[in-house]
């Protein structure tokens, strides 16, 4: 198999990764995509079928492509998914489809070494980490004792009511997607109780024009809630392990859809989930909703992260050099994860990791 050599590579093509190219493409360097997913945008289309964005348009597009959508709409995770995709086609970015980095490592000459999965060698003098975050379903330790008639299926696997079997419904984590996996299910008359801590609400309604508005100013507020602002720093203590807000889903949605919020789910017994305060339900099946986390197993960069954390400043890495990330929860500011902040990320780290080395004047 053939070596490739690249100025830089590029892993992940969602929004972070396809940001971060086409800031690095106007400064003329050799790149290259690397993707794992069959075709663009599939990180999107495999999520569930009716998730919706609370992004609005102007704040979800990428640089110089329209987001086919009303000016006060919030794109689904289809529309989005076709947009990325459209976008490569747009602006020409060499994107490698169908292709995992089986192992990042470093080569004897100081370049970065990428091992793919078709067997090639890829050589860069940097790379840009832009995975993504919801790799593998976090579940609690007591979901290997729940009965095996009870069905279970992750909010990652999730797809659509197909996937609930005849009966009633629990679902674990109340947080945005476990309340539009419940009302999905209470939708398709499934008796339907949501388990989970009350996380607070947005005020008002996103869907309207009004609320577009409101959430435009609200989404600059979180901007602006950066690292290198005491608030800022506040906001990223209060947030760790902690879901945010509920957006666009109401609890008087929920209300008035029959569904049940019930306490924290306490454990398994006898194969049945039981709540907070002892009572045990016998659910058809059970959803969670209780979080993913990265994989990046396959980086082999010693010291680029502990048990912490990896060692970064507003992603650039300051452990190993040559080596940034785009899309890290809080990488600068709240909005960093979100497709309303990681454009901002992808500019500073093009910008910083590519910029010349000094030249060394001899004494």
């Amino acid at each position: 198999m053939s070596t490739t050599a690249l100025d830089l590579a590029i892993i992940g093509a969602g929004a972070a990764g396809l940001h971060t190219a086409r800031r690095a493409m106007d400064r003329g360097v050799r790149l290259e995509v690397f993707d794992a997913s069959a075709r663009i945008g599939d990180s999107w289309r495999e999520r569930y079928r009716s998730l919706r964005l609370f992004t609005p348009r102007r704040w979800a597009e990428l640089p110089g492509l329209r987001l086919d959508i009303g000016m006060f709409e919030y794109p689904t995770a289809a529309q989005l998914a076709d947009y990325l995709e459209r976008y490569v086609t747009a602006f020409e970015i060499p994107v490698r489809t169908g292709i995992r980095v089986q192992r990042l490592s470093t080569a004897p000459n100081g370049l970065f070494h990428l091992e793919l999965s078709t067997g090639e060698d890829v050589v860069a003098d940097k790379v840009v980490v832009a995975a993504g975050a919801h790799h593998r379903p976090l579940l609690p330790g007591c979901a290997v004792d729940v009965d095996p008639a009870i069905r279970q299926v992750h909010s990652l696997e999730y797809r659509g009511p197909e996937d609930l079997a005849t009966g009633s419904v629990l679902v674990v984590g109340a947080a945005n997607s476990g309340t539009d996996i419940a009302l999905e299910a209470a939708a398709n008359g499934h008796e339907t109780v949501l388990a989970g801590r009350n996380p607070d609400q947005v005020p008002g309604r996103i869907d309207t024009p009004v609320g577009n508005l409101i959430s435009s100013i609200f989404i600059r507020r979180l901007r602006n809630l950066t690292l290198d602002t005491e608030k800022g720093r506040r906001a990223w203590e209060l947030q760790r392990g902690h879901g945010v807000n509920l957006v666009r889903n109401h609890l008087s949605d929920l209300r008035r859809a029959g569904i049940r919020q019930a306490g924290r789910l306490e454990g398994v017994q006898g194969g049945l989930p039981v709540l907070a305060g002892g009572e045990r339900l016998r659910p058809a099946t059970i959803v969670w909703c209780t979080g993913s986390e990265p994989i990046r197993d396959w980086i082999d960069l010693p010291g680029y992260a502990d048990e912490a954390g990896i060692h970064h400043d507003r992603g650039l890495s300051t452990t190993v050099p040559g080596l940034a990330f785009v899309g890290l929860p809080f990488q600068y500011s709240i909005a960093s994860p979100t497709l309303m902040g990681m454009g901002r990320d992808a500019e500073y780290v093009v910008e910083h990791l590519l910029q010349p080395a000094p030249v060394l004047r001899a004494a």
